[in-house]
């Protein structure tokens, strides 16, 4: 295993792998790496033995600075995670100045709708951040292949913009959500719940399935009133949002059409720590 944090280095590597025919995957990551993210390092796997992982806590996508400061950072338990799948990932685990050279500011973008609503909305120019970061390293890695899970869906179709504009030649390979026992999607942030809570926010799960449900026999209205009672009434959930939106520009759905594909999206506060879930319906 070869864990590098100079830019330049790890541009000679990843030279020297491609010269010899090789194929690139890219897994960017925060670390705190959890159960789906080791599904993301198995499923590249599949496409070539050559998988770089990056490690690095981007500044640029916390508009809260004290979710940035304890945003769970564990790289001795990531490598560890790492070596038990593969001996053969590469990890990038950048410093802020290798990566910003003394100047942390994200880029503007335009991703029309997109970065408007729901986690755009609650978290203002975070998918500025997330793309600056994300641009980077495809131009650190220019890989073949990028992945990515379905849980932050609104961040997969930024990703999927960026690509189109700027890195067509890249294939996102899109990876399902991986849950809990009691269906909440895996998140690096469930680790802050204390055992009480997390019980409770199986209930995030049951309601997308409930949407899911009864999204071809439910006016939408009932849906969502349905579903803001069940959440409001734990006090320790503050919902924040739950919206249904088409699954390519994220407009919102207000009356259903035959064949359109739809999401249903949530947001819950859970004691200040913040879960986000989606589905198709």
């Amino acid at each position: 295993m070869i864990v590098e944090k100079n830019i330049k280095k790890v541009k000679n590597i990843v030279a020297n792998q491609k010269k010899r025919g090789n194929k690139i995957c890219l897994i960017p990551t925060m670390g705190a790496l959890h159960e789906g993210h080791t599904f993301l390092i198995k499923e590249a796997l599949k496409k070539s033995e050559f998988v770089w992982l990056s490690i690095f806590v981007n500044p640029t996508q916390f508009n809260d600075l004290n979710d940035f400061k304890n945003y769970p950072k564990s790289i001795k338990k990531d490598i560890s995670k790492i070596k038990e799948i593969s001996e053969n990932i590469f990890v990038f685990n950048p410093t802020s100045d290798e990566i910003y050279n003394n100047n942390i500011v994200f880029e503007n973008f335009d991703f029309g709708n997109l970065d408007k609503v729901m986690e755009g909305n609650y978290r203002p120019n975070h998918f500025n951040g997330v793309a600056t970061i994300v641009a980077k390293l495809f131009e650190i890695f220019e890989p073949d292949f990028t992945f990515f899970g379905e849980k932050d869906f609104q961040q997969v179709l930024i990703i999927k913009h960026l690509i189109s504009k700027k890195f067509p030649k890249i294939n996102l390979v899109i990876c399902n959500t991986v849950r809990e026992k009691n269906g909440l999607a895996i998140s690096s942030r469930n680790k802050l719940l204390n055992k009480k809570i997390y019980k409770k926010c199986g209930l995030i799960y049951d309601m997308l399935v409930f949407a899911k449900k009864h999204i071809r026999e439910k006016d939408i209205n009932k849906i969502k009133e349905h579903i803001i009672n069940k959440l409001n009434a734990i006090s320790s959930f503050e919902l924040e949002y739950f919206e249904i939106r088409d699954s390519e520009f994220l407009e919102k759905i207000d009356i259903l059409v035959k064949k359109q594909k739809i999401r249903a999206f949530i947001c819950v506060k859970v004691d200040g720590v913040r879960l986000i879930d989606n589905m198709e319906l």
